[in-house]
């Protein structure tokens, strides 16, 4: 057992620091070329960093509620639409009723994909990848295809948009949520439920966890995250628009996966996902800087991603 613990610390922390350094590379590159065509190192500047962050916190909730779900060896593919149809419903409803309304819709459609993944036991690619297209339907259906014509309410932009003693609402937001989810995985008997699932269900179970209640219960996390999300995202756009979740899937995956969360489940540590967070925000920031076309930008953007899983993401799930 004591000759085991070192490996397993190097197995948790090594894709951690193998995404730091990436950050780091990055803000390096960055760095040298603002110095090179406008003689400032911008991206080391606090307003930059600042800026970053309070960008990067919406891609973070969303990132969040991935891991809980990703942990246990499924997937959310719903939380574009329900991103976008919870602030399009709290903009629609508007007044001191928009926050618990677009949070509601993440509670229903998690009930919806936990019910259908735990306990019709349809597999959770197919079954949220059909509730997110029911979603844009009905989203479509209710704007008959236009924009919404409302706004975000000043709750909502608060959190969007404002600060406090400098520093975004949004960012505070997902600090908070970050130390709360730190402390269900490890510190909590749902946490070490979501682990003992993602390797093996069936031993999960036979040990006594109710392994259905745990599964919806991480789907209703996942989607009240994403809806959080977009609630915070209208506010600060201002409004609610169609199709605002869809640049927000497949980066959350990517960000739960470059910080060493297997895809299959069983192994993870949240620390990880914030720095994955990091470390696409900024990647998509200085390749806007450099000016690099989309094609380019995609390409990067992949292979860097595609890099990573090739150093650390090819091991198998170890115990928790």
């Amino acid at each position: 057992m004591i000759a085991g613990a070192p490996l397993a610390l190097r197995a948790d922390t090594k894709p951690i620091l193998i995404a730091a350094g990436f950050v780091l590379v990055i803000l390096a590159v960055g760095t040298a070329y603002t110095l090179a065509t406008q003689g400032a190192a911008t991206l080391l500047s606090p307003a930059y960093l600042i800026q970053q962050l309070q960008t990067g916190a919406f891609l973070g909730l969303v990132a969040a509620g991935m891991m809980l779900v990703i942990l246990i060896g499924h997937i959310d593919l719903s939380v574009a639409w329900t991103l976008a149809a919870a602030a399009m419903t709290a903009t629609a409803v508007g007044g001191p009723l928009a926050l618990p309304a677009g949070l509601a819709v993440g509670v229903a459609v998690g009930l919806l994909n936990g019910i259908g993944v735990a306990y019709l036991r349809v597999p959770s690619m197919i079954f949220t990848l059909g509730v997110n297209a029911v979603l844009r339907g009905l989203m479509v259906a209710q704007t008959g295809g236009f924009a919404p014509q409302t706004a975000a309410t000043d709750a909502m932009r608060f959190l969007g948009a404002e600060r406090i003693a400098g520093m975004p609402v949004a960012v505070l937001v997902w600090a908070a949520v970050s130390l709360l989810t730190a402390g269900l995985l490890s510190r909590t008997a749902f946490g070490k439920a979501l682990y003992g699932m993602g390797n093996s269900e069936a031993a999960a179970y036979l040990s006594g966890i109710r392994t259905r209640r745990v599964t919806v219960l991480a789907f209703v996390l996942c989607s009240v995250l994403a809806s959080l999300a977009g609630v915070m995202l209208a506010g600060y756009s201002t409004k609610a628009y169609q199709g605002m979740g869809d640049a927000y899937v497949l980066p959350a995956i990517a960000a739960v996966v470059i910080g060493g969360t297997h895809i299959l489940g069983g192994r993870g540590r949240y620390l990880g996902t914030v720095v994955g967070v990091i470390l696409i925000v900024l990647l998509n920031s200085v390749l806007s800087i450099m000016q690099m076309p989309e094609a380019g930008r995609q390409v990067i953007y992949g292979g860097v991603i595609i890099a990573m899983l090739l150093v650390y993401g090819r091991g198998a799930p170890t115990g928790s």
